[in-house]
């Protein structure tokens, strides 16, 4: 049953096509196989969408639990390849669903700001960076334009603007030996995320315009 990714993907890349200007720059950058961990701004709840259009991997997303209320629409996630997870506290049986993605060499998206920002980057969460030291993943970083005036799901069918994906060169973390602190966590997200402003413009870049 994993029909309704690429459906929803042609159809997605359909309405772009229609009523958008849509632009990806740096597809060659995107590893074709092997566990990947793939990190971008968030402005939109359908950025989603719009990175299953421009990264040519299968890709499965950590998505805010509130998403999935009601049989019908929390089934459709899920047959999408999203997994609830709280936000504001750990939740553990995210983590492990997450981990056991990375395992079988998935590409799985997260979004470490944790939620949407207003088109401007807003501090990244380190929780990013855990589960990047859990898995030792390859990550990579994406910048997203022209989404912050598509805030409602249903833009899906009718994404105006001039909307651009800039897919930047995958790196790693460095592998730290022993107990991590909070503050090395917070150095890592770090890392993390200028690594994503550096793939937007400066209007874009927010608390990382530096």
């Amino acid at each position: 049953m994993d029909l309704l990714y690429p459906v929803c993907r042609s159809l997605q890349k359909l309405t772009l096509n229609t009523f958008s200007t849509f632009e990806v720059e740096g597809s060659e950058n995107v590893p074709p196989m092997g566990p990947l961990i793939i990190v971008s701004n968030h402005m939109s709840n359908i950025d989603p969408s719009i990175l299953s259009c421009s990264i040519n991997r299968r890709l499965r997303f950590l998505a805010k639990d509130t998403l999935f209320r009601g049989f019908p629409l929390s089934q459709m996630l899920y047959l999408y390849g999203a997994y609830p997870i709280r936000r504001g506290r750990p939740d553990i049986q995210a983590i492990k669903w997450a981990t056991n993605q990375i395992k079988n060499d998935a590409a799985l998206v997260v979004f470490p700001e944790g939620t949407r920002n207003k088109g401007k980057m807003i501090k990244g969460k380190i929780g990013t960076a855990r589960l990047i030291q859990m898995t030792q993943s390859t990550i990579l970083p994406v910048g997203i334009t022209g989404t912050e005036s598509l805030q409602h799901i249903l833009r899906v069918v009718k994404p105006k603007g001039n909307i651009k994906v800039n897919i930047g060169t995958p790196f790693s973390l460095p592998t730290i030996d022993g107990e991590i602190t909070r503050s090395l966590f917070e150095s890592l997200t770090e890392i993390i995320m200028t690594r994503v402003a550096n793939l937007l413009p400066r209007g874009y870049k927010g608390v990382y315009d530096v």
